[in-house]
Parts: structure tokens; C-alpha cells; sequence
């Protein structure tokens, strides 16, 4: 690629030594269609899923599985519904062996669930890959493997092209003799790296495999074309795959297989391209765990075609039981920001986003209520959040968390969450002020009772020494007279209100008493507070220097509305002292 610079461009060469490596199109000849079909056409419906990770992740581990927990993770993945599970390497290891013995001899292996083994093309790894199926009574499919990319050819197998070709078609009649005749078994042939494999030659040899093992449409022979190692961007791998699922023989036979890895990050760009491109089934691993950086992610694989209203196949319903289960399996945590199953991948701190998923929530209950429909049920389109939460068993708890980038929506989101408390538009912009000097200060994340503590701080204090209170308060419903007794720097007053409620007549005492208060708004809500619901009445007031907000609480909504006007009344009282200094 020729190097080109701008003048917004300022980048200077990393001194790197990039020259040491080749691109793809030096390195393998990489079939360019006239006319590529996998660009105009779209994912309609899921492919068959096959998890490797009893096998393939099982390897890339630090510490395999040990049985207990192979057994533990294979039931998990018929629970999630996968109907075609490679189970292990039964010539590799003698758990493996055991393993694969126990679906024989057990029936944790439902009737529509096809048991895959693995084995390269060696005649007595072949054979006691066979013994180890002996009495399996579901479909099975036995896996050879071999790698076909010239540097692999001569730098690991030492042979040429057709030496090569011969070692295959000898373990594919090596599997044929010991296994062509059970009739609950099938064949799949892997020719590894297939990527950096000549097209013409990965062609001729799966071309001979598929007539090796008489492939037809009742008994398809597997072809699973992998890009063991990831050298191309996710386009290359389209075209290559869509070469052989044009120019296959025997096509109505075959399966057209992919087993992408993530050595440059694209595992799953690669995959859905290749589908895209004729593929029929996608091999990876659950989270996406294997050797270097990874196999395919297949839960984000599925969960991507959800998020597409395509039906993934696969019951994610759980997804952090499932987490548990697989990172229990692995012994590898899940990163947070892992797509969909992550801690955080449904969680906003930023205060723009939080904005619109506050709006989004909104919108979408109330558009429930106008169709007398479910909120589950109607379709999902809330800012920021590709899917509902609620899908794959999560709650909206976490969806909105405050930390110093955050701004009045997620805040008053966490209060409307967890305590009911409806903040006005004014009053999210004050105390959004207050929660961010919090933030601020201490640099950490605020949690609801955090922000609720913030909140009482700033607008219900504790009114011990205060100059204004309210010692008797009196309603006469009959001659319509309230009568307010308050105490203002030690001194009672009595005054007596016809045709005015408690609020007004608190007001005009006050008043009267030079302590003005002018109520700009008044807003009550009923709090959730545990098993008890409390009254809280938001006050809006007019103090010296602007508009001020207080706030008063109690299981009675009057009182809790008196109580706010006698905090802005000693907010007001303050303000007078303090002028007068």
C-alpha cells in the first residue's frame, strides 16, 4: 500500500520493522470473483453452531478440564439447545478417551444431539478414535485433520503437494475402513490453515475426500475450511470461502463448515462474512476462549442475529448463568466489556448517553400502556442498548451507574429506579451539580443510596438549631380557619387564617413574620422506602440570590410539605442574617 500524507494528517512512521512481513496476496493466491454474491446478500436465519470448547478451548487452557467439569460444561451446552457438540480428542488424552466413553455408557447425551471427535490422519490415532465411539447410539461425526498451507507443508510435515495429498486419502480410507460402516457415523475433514492454503489444492483435496467418502445429501460429508490463523482482513476470507462454495463438486452433499480464530481481532467479522458467503455452520467457542487470542465467539455470534430479529437457535435467556458455568469451566473470567455477557455492556456513565436511555425507558413503557401491551412483547428501541437487557435474563439495575462523567439523566434515573423519587427537569440540573462535586472529589463511582445521601444532604438537612419552626398547626374544616402557631428566633406567634389551607396560612405567618417565602413550584412524591412508601414534597422557592430547591419528607403528604416550606423558610432566615452582617 502506498504511503500517502495530508496535511491533517500528522503521523509519523512508527520505526516498527513492518517490512518483515508480507500481506495476504503475496502470500497465498486469493480468488477474486468477477462477481461476488456474498456482498448483496443478508444473515435471514442462523447457521448450525457447533461449541469446540470441550475439545479445541479444552486445549488452549492452562489447566484442561478436568471430568467433572468437561461433564458440567457439555451440559450446559444442551441445555442452551446445541445439537451438534465436538466433545474432544479422544486419541490425545486418556480424559478425552474417558469423556467421550461416558456419553457411550450414559445417557447425557440426548437423542438429537450429534457427538463430534477429533483426530489427525494417523491410522492408530484413527483406530482408538473409532474404538472410543464404539456403542454411542446418537449421530456422530469423526473430525480428520490435517494442514495443508505450504509452510506448515514444508516446515512442519516435510512433504510436497503430493505427498501430502496421499497422507490425507490415506486417513480418510483409514477412517472409512474402521468406521464406514456404522451407520450412525459421518466424516468432516479440516485442512488446516486452510487460508494460506493454494485454492486449487485445498479444492483437488477436499474434492478427493468427498468422493473418498461418498458424499450425499443423506449421509453430507462436513468440509470445515479454517482460518486457523487469521492473516487477511474479514473480506479475503468471504472471497475464499465463496470460491469453494461455488466450485465444491458433490455440493448438495457437503457441509459447508468455518472455524474462524482471532488472531487480528475479526473472528467474528470473518464469520458472518463466510455465511454470508455459503458457509452452513460455524465452529468457536462459547465467549470465544482458545489458543493465542481466541476462537470464534459463537454466543456473540448468535446473540448478533438476535439483535438482528433473527432467531439464534440457542437459549440465552441465562446469560449469566451461563457465564458462570463457562468461566467456573475455564478458570478465566469474562472481561466486562465482553459483547452482551459482560458486567458492564449494558451499563451507561456517561451522562449523554444516560440521557437518551432514561428518555428510551420512558418512551418504551409508555408505549406499552398505549398498546395494552407487555412491555416484553413490543418491539425494543431504547437508545444505546441493542437489545433488552431483559432478554438474556438481566435486570435494568446496572443499565444506568453515576461516576464523575455522568450527567442528570443517569442520576435521576437511579433515583426513579430505586427509591420511585421523580426529580423535576430544574432540579436534576441543582443536583446534578452537587453529585458531580462528589464525583469530583473523591473519583469514584456513586451508587442510588449514595446519590440518595447526596440528595438529603443538599436538600433535607437536619434542622437542629434552626431560627423558624412550626409548633402547632390546626384546621378548622367547619368555619374553614387555620390556625398556625410559629417560632421565630425564640418568640412564638399566633395567627389565624379564614378560607386559606395549612400551606397558604404557614406562608402568610411566615410572611408576616419577615420571613418571606415565595413558592415558584411544588412537586410530591410517594417514595418507595423498603416495605414503608413516604410522602416527599420537592419545593421550589424563590432565595435571594435565585431560584433554591428544599425538600420535606414524612409518611403524611402535608406534612411532609410543611416540613419543605419550613426549610425554605430558614434557607430564607439564614440568607437575612447573613446580609445583615
Amino acid at each position: 500500500m502506498t504511503t500517502t500524507t495530508s496535511a491533517w494528517n500528522r503521523q509519523r512512521p512508527s520505526g516498527m520493522p513492518s517490512h518483515r512481513y508480507a500481506d495476504v496476496y503475496s502470500r497465498v493466491e486469493v480468488p477474486l470473483g468477477t462477481e461476488r454474491l456474498w456482498p448483496t446478500r443478508r444473515l435471514t436465519q442462523a447457521p448450525l453452531w457447533v461449541p469446540v470448547d470441550l475439545r479445541d478451548g479444552n486445549q488452549a487452557l492452562a489447566e484442561p478440564m478436568d471430568p467433572a467439569r468437561k461433564r458440567r460444561f457439555f451440559e450446559l451446552m444442551v441445555r442452551m439447545g446445541y445439537t451438534e457438540i465436538e466433545v474432544g480428542y479422544p486419541s490425545a488424552s486418556r480424559t478425552d478417551y474417558d469423556f467421550v466413553r461416558l456419553i457411550a455408557d450414559t445417557d447425557i447425551a440426548p437423542d438429537d444431539v450429534t457427538i463430534v471427535v477429533f483426530t489427525p490422519a494417523r491410522r492408530d490415532l484413527i483406530e482408538r478414535t473409532v474404538e472410543s465411539i464404539r456403542g454411542i447410539r446418537n449421530d456422530v461425526v469423526i473430525h480428520l485433520y490435517t494442514a495443508t498451507a505450504p509452510t506448515w507443508r514444508d516446515t512442519v510435515l516435510g512433504k510436497d503437494r503430493d505427498e501430502l495429498r496421499e497422507l490425507i486419502l490415506a486417513g480418510g480410507r483409514d477412517v472409512w475402513e474402521f468406521a464406514g460402516h456404522l451407520p450412525n457415523v459421518r466424516f468432516e475433514f479440516s485442512p488446516e490453515v486452510f487460508t494460506l492454503t493454494e485454492p486449487d489444492y485445498v479444492l483437488e483435496i477436499c474434492d478427493a475426500m468427498t468422493e473418498l467418502w461418498d458424499a450425499r445429501p443423506e449421509r453430507p460429508v462436513i468440509l470445515n475450511l479454517p482460518a486457523t490463523v487469521e492473516i487477511a482482513t474479514p473480506n479475503v476470507y468471504a472471497d475464499q470461502i465463496e470460491y469453494m462454495h461455488t466450485h465444491l463438486a458433490r455440493r448438495d452433499g457437503v457441509i459447508l463448515s468455518v472455524h474462524p480464530h482471532n488472531d487480528r481481532g475479526t473472528g467474528i467479522a470473518c464469520a458472518e462474512l463466510a455465511v454470508l458467503a455459503g458457509a452452513q455452520r460455524v465452529e468457536g467457542c462459547l465467549f470465544g476462549n482458545g489458543e493465542r487470542t481466541g476462537n470464534v465467539d459463537i454466543a456473540t455470534l448468535a446473540l448478533n442475529l438476535h439483535a438482528q430479529g433473527v432467531d439464534p437457535m440457542i437459549d440465552f435467556s441465562d446469560i449469566d448463568e451461563i457465564r458462570r458455568t463457562v468461566e467456573y469451566c475455564n478458570r478465566i473470567d469474562v472481561h466486562p466489556r465482553h459483547p452482551y455477557v459482560g458486567d458492564l455492556v449494558h451499563t451507561a456513565f456517561s451522562g449523554t448517553h444516560q440521557d437518551a436511555i432514561k428518555k428510551g425507558f420512558a418512551e418504551h413503557r409508555a408505549r406499552a400502556a398505549a398498546e395494552g401491551r407487555d412491555e416484553s412483547e413490543i418491539a425494543w428501541r431504547v437508545p444505546y442498548l441493542p437489545i433488552d437487557p431483559a432478554d438474556i435474563g438481566r435486570s435494568y439495575d446496572a443499565v444506568i451507574r453515576v461516576n464523575s462523567q455522568s450527567g442528570k439523566g443517569g442520576i435521576a434515573y437511579l433515583l426513579e429506579t430505586a427509591f420511585g423519587l421523580e426529580l423535576p427537569r430544574r432540579l436534576q440540573i441543582d443536583f446534578s451539580r452537587h453529585v458531580q462535586r462528589h464525583t469530583d472529589t473523591t473519583g469514584d463511582e456513586v451508587t442510588a443510596d449514595d446519590i440518595w445521601s447526596i440528595f438529603t444532604s443538599a436538600y433535607l438537612p437536619e434542622d437542629t438549631d434552626c431560627p423558624v419552626r412550626l409548633i402547632a398547626l390546626n384546621i378548622d374544616e367547619v368555619a374553614a380557619r387555620t390556625d398556625v402557631t410559629v417560632r421565630v428566633d425564640g418568640v412564638e406567634h399566633h395567627s389565624a387564617h379564614d378560607d386559606a389551607g395549612p400551606i397558604d396560612a404557614l406562608v402568610q405567618t411566615l410572611g408576616s413574620h419577615g420571613i418571606p417565602v415565595e413558592i415558584l413550584s411544588l412537586h410530591q412524591n410517594s417514595m418507595r422506602s423498603g416495605a414503608d412508601a413516604e410522602a416527599l414534597t420537592i419545593l421550589e422557592y424563590r432565595a435571594p440570590d435565585g431560584p433554591a430547591w428544599v425538600a420535606g419528607r414524612d409518611r403524611s403528604a402535608l406534612t411532609a410539605t410543611l416540613d419543605a416550606v419550613l426549610r425554605a423558610a430558614n434557607a430564607v432566615a439564614a440568607a437575612r442574617e447573613v446580609s445583615a452582617r
